[in-house]
């Protein structure tokens, strides 16, 4: 691939994410903007004042969704590497019906599967709490983290764990000194794609939830919904700079930490 060609490819992906986001930052300081106007005709910080003043309710909602959010990654990388560990290094009977069964929550319609789910948390009163906000979008999200995993172990093979345990490592040391850091790209990946299942869901965060519980997508939608399309600009920005940020934090960090290992 020519030097030419992969500049132009770069240049169409970072439009095509860069444009969006212009649009969001002038609607933000122009509430006025309306078509045929390219540029708009007027600009005022109304929505930024707005967002100033609720500063107290925006972090509070924020911070409860970056929360549930987490603790469903951690969940879900636990629940996970079991079965992540035996579909990659096991051969049995029925093993594409397994690996289909465990992915299914990720191809059963949200809706369907909402449903579902929310009758069964009234019955065991996790309903409108925190952790059942926690343990539905662990079950919904999981998939993700699962066929990571699995990816990860399939990609180094069998022969580091071999090797540990003929040296006398016990279980959890092979795990922590040899899976563990191995694994690590593949749960990043994994895990990234799991928050942000968790942290843009709407419905299922409301439904289980039930209002009881804050949210930053519950405190965004009545503004993407009215017609004051500064203010909902804004907090979609606001919204957005919660995972890019994590992500430059993730790729910072993991990138020094491999740097000091050695291995790129």
């Amino acid at each position: 691939m020519s030097h030419l060609y992969r500049t132009l490819i770069f240049s169409v992906i970072a439009a095509a994410s860069l444009l969006p986001l212009s649009v969001l930052a002038l609607y933000a300081v122009a509430p006025g903007w309306k078509f045929p106007d390219l540029i708009p005709a007027k600009f005022d910080l109304r929505a930024v004042h707005f967002l100033a003043s609720q500063a107290g309710p925006v972090t509070q909602h924020m911070l409860s969704s970056l929360a549930y959010s987490l603790l469903a990654v951690l969940l879900s990388f636990g629940l996970c590497i079991a079965p992540a560990h035996h579909f990659a290094r096991r051969h049995f009977k029925g093993k594409a019906l397994m690996e289909g069964l465990f992915l299914a929550p990720a191809l059963v319609p949200s809706m369907a599967f909402s449903m579902g789910v929310h009758f069964l948390f009234i019955k065991a009163g996790l309903a409108d709490t925190f952790i059942g906000i926690v343990m539905v979008l662990t079950i919904f999200s999981y998939p993700y983290m699962l066929r990571a995993l699995t990816a990860g172990y399939q990609a180094f093979g069998e022969e580091f764990e071999l090797c540990a345990k003929n040296l006398g490592a016990g279980p959890i040391q092979r795990f922590l000194q040899v899976d563990l850091p191995m694994l690590m790209p593949a749960a990043i990946a994994g895990g990234s794609v799991v928050f942000l299942v968790a942290f843009s869901e709407y419905f299922l965060v409301f439904l289980i939830g039930g209002g009881a519980v804050d949210s930053f997508t519950g405190y965004l939608f009545p503004y993407l919904n009215s017609s004051d399309r500064s203010l909902g600009s804004l907090l979609t920005l606001v919204f957005l700079t919660v995972p890019v940020g994590l992500f430059v934090i993730i790729e910072l960090v993991v990138s020094r930490m491999y740097r000091r290992k050695g291995i790129y």
